[in-house]
């Protein structure tokens, strides 16, 4: 870690992974991405990240992590720049990543990285810009990005960018499981026909649900119309998912295009067991809960 260890200069941000609780693809666009109605859900498996000031006019990225790319390409960095070209700063930031959120496992880690640094260099520089001109900005960066400027629950339109924040009492717990496969999200995209793209949009079903507060509602009301193209094409996905739900009894979800896959618990005890349980079999599992502005 090469952050010096001048407390005062530092400015930390915790990265929020994000879960889809539905997803609806609903036709593809002129400008060739599709326009989708989703629900997102912020838990609180995080990464960490210290922004620290430098003198020099540069964009610096460290990680201990080794999956991670620690130049231009790491959306932290293009976070960082598109900030600075944006506002007119040539002030340099060093970006140290904690990182604890499974990397192109459709939990958003990297897009919760970018939100982080526009945050974080917002609170550096003192610019004083609102929730909302930091969530356009990172429109620029990526579709998910701007849900994870604001964070919490909100049902996104659009690429993804367009939000309307959610409030409600549901609490639960989360348990996570990452199959040792890679899905590329724009083959996943790529595959989909009209036969694919959903005739409602499940999104209104969810927030009753959320109301309510009750997991039973809440598992039925969840919807990702990507699952079963994520599954035809990598069986490895739809095959950790036969298996979490035989273990666990539940119904067992994907979020984005995969792969990770999640169980709502509706207490701690009950997340345990199953984690100790898929731990039996797999290393990438992890407990969280949802977690909602502050």
């Amino acid at each position: 870690m090469l952050i010096s260890a001048e407390v005062d200069s530092l400015i930390l941000e915790r990265a929020y992974a994000k879960i889809n609780l539905t997803l609806d693809v609903l036709f593809k666009r002129s400008d060739g991405y599709h326009e989708v109605d989703m629900v997102m859900q912020s838990i609180d498996l995080s990464d960490t990240l210290w922004l620290e000031p430098l003198d020099a006019d540069r964009v610096e990225i460290d990680s201990a992590a080794s999956h991670i790319p620690l130049d231009g390409r790491n959306l932290a960095a293009i976070a960082a720049q598109v900030f600075r070209r944006r506002l007119g700063i040539r002030r340099g930031v060093r970006i140290y990543i904690d990182k604890q959120v499974p990397v192109a496992a459709g939990l958003g880690g990297g897009s919760a990285d970018a939100a982080a640094v526009l945050r974080g260099l917002n609170r550096l520089w003192q610019t004083g810009l609102s929730v909302a001109e930091l969530a356009a900005m990172g429109a620029e960066i990526g579709s998910d990005v701007p849900f994870c400027v604001a964070g919490g629950c909100a049902v996104a339109t659009g690429r993804g960018e367009l939000l309307q924040p959610v409030m409600h009492p549901f609490r639960p717990y989360v348990v996570l499981v990452r199959p040792a496969v890679h899905v590329s999200t724009s083959e996943v995209y790529g595959a989909l026909t009209p036969a694919d793209y959903s005739p409602v949009r499940h999104s209104t079903t969810m927030l009753d649900a959320l109301a309510s507060g009750s997991v039973d509602a809440v598992d039925a009301a969840v919807y990702n119309g990507l699952a079963p193209c994520t599954f035809q094409r990598y069986p490895g996905v739809a095959a950790m998912q036969r298996r979490v739900a035989q273990i666990s009894q539940r119904p067992v979800h994907m979020s984005g295009s995969g792969p990770t896959l999640y169980c709502l618990l509706p207490n701690r005890n009950a997340a345990l067991r199953l984690y100790n349980a898929i731990r039996g079999f797999t290393r990438d599992v992890y407990v969280a809960r949802f977690v909602m502005p502050g």
